[in-house]
């Protein structure tokens, strides 16, 4: 599956779920978060994920994602 189909699929399921899947914008691939991902929570607006050195919010690769939207809830808590 290629990124882009993966991508689309992962943010449907992120938004069934009530969250916001959100690629980093940064376009500079030396940089930290360059091709890194976040997931929001839509009522809170503060990121699921970890955040990288206190500053970059998108840490999360398309696997992390994948994992954290498939796994049920009793495992994730």
């Amino acid at each position: 599956m290629s990124d882009k189909v993966l991508e689309n699929k992962l943010r449907r399921m992120a938004d069934r779920q009530g969250l916001r899947l959100v690629k980093s914008r940064s376009r500079d691939p030396n940089a930290i978060d360059y091709g890194l991902y976040a997931l929001i929570d839509v009522q809170t607006s503060g990121a699921v994920n970890p955040v990288i050195a206190g500053r970059w919010v998108c840490s999360w690769d398309l696997d992390d994602v994948r994992e954290y939207l498939t796994t049920p809830e009793e495992e994730a808590a």
